[in-house]
């Protein structure tokens, strides 16, 4: 079925870093003659999305991949006191020197941007109005980056109801569907995983306040904050995906495993690159595509 240019629908799913794999599969996808007349995508589904449908991805992803990891961590300035970790205004300078200024509704490929509205708890779909502002939106993990106010609605990351917005991109007129799943099966067997001490173990008995003795031991361990913050996440979405593809099934989904990498370890985005398109390629192949 190659160089068919049969157009598809494309849903990008929620997953930080790991969604630079998407960008492969992008390239795996068009590299077989399948056109991609829309895309819905949420978080990092929605920047490399966004970025696909401006025509921009290619200078998107020479400017990701030629990241360090200490330019990664200059972008991110702190927004202590405003309710998150991170003000991203200066990633946000970054991306918008690379796109520009263009409103979604002007774009040669159909775009959902899917955010949450948490006052509201529900979904919002974004089809017009600033792109950039839109991705702002998009990628605005609570806690982590400050949220993006759009029509007088404050908007976080989409991944949290639509970790996998299938039901977004129905709004194409492509027959077609391929989903891309960020949470596939681990790469690692669960006995290969090199996991720390649980936080507590049944050990030698403490004494208490009340002088009690007590089975219970408390284990410090060595997860820092963003990677309780990452597996937490990777968690619900992994879960709300799981219910949303059982939901409305995919003519294809290609499956990136959830363990590739951790949400904030963008230096890495050539591996995922390289990841992604060998694992669309497989899924293709698998397919008769």
């Amino acid at each position: 079925m190659a160089d068919t240019g049969e157009p598809i629908a494309l849903v990008l799913g929620a997953a930080g870093a790991r969604g630079m794999a998407q960008i492969g599969v992008i390239e795996a996808l068009e590299a077989r003659g399948l056109r991609i007349a829309a895309i819905a995508g949420s978080s990092s589904g929605a920047l490399v999305g966004g970025f696909h449908a401006a025509g921009r991805l290619p200078a998107f992803r020479e400017w990701i991949t030629g990241l360090s990891r200490l330019e990664m961590l200059r972008l991110l300035d702190s927004a202590v006191g405003r309710g998150a970790l991170l003000e991203g205004r200066q990633l946000m300078e970054a991306l918008q020197a690379l796109v520009g200024d263009v409103a979604i509704e002007s774009l040669p490929v159909d775009l959902t941007v899917v955010a949450v509205d948490m006052l509201r708890q529900r979904e919002v779909w974004l089809r017009e109005g600033d792109l950039l502002q839109a991705i702002r939106a998009s990628i605005a993990i609570p806690g982590i980056l400050t949220p993006q106010l759009v029509h007088g609605r404050e908007l976080v990351d989409g991944g949290l109801l639509a970790p996998l917005p299938i039901t977004a991109s129905r709004l194409s007129d492509a027959h077609r569907l391929v989903v891309v799943d960020m949470h596939g099966w681990p790469q690692l067997a669960p006995t290969d995983l090199s996991l720390p001490e649980p936080p507590w173990r049944r050990d030698e008995p403490e004494v208490s306040v009340d002088g009690s003795g007590s089975p219970w031991r408390i284990v410090r361990d060595d997860l820092g904050l963003l990677e309780r913050v990452s597996r937490a996440f990777d968690t619900m979405q992994s879960q709300v995906a799981r219910v949303q593809l059982a939901l409305d099934p995919a003519e294809l989904v290609i499956r990136i495993p959830r363990d590739a990498c951790l949400f904030y370890e963008f230096w890495r985005a050539a591996e995922m690159i390289d990841l992604g398109r060998a694992q669309a390629e497989k899924a293709l192949d698998a397919a008769g595509y």
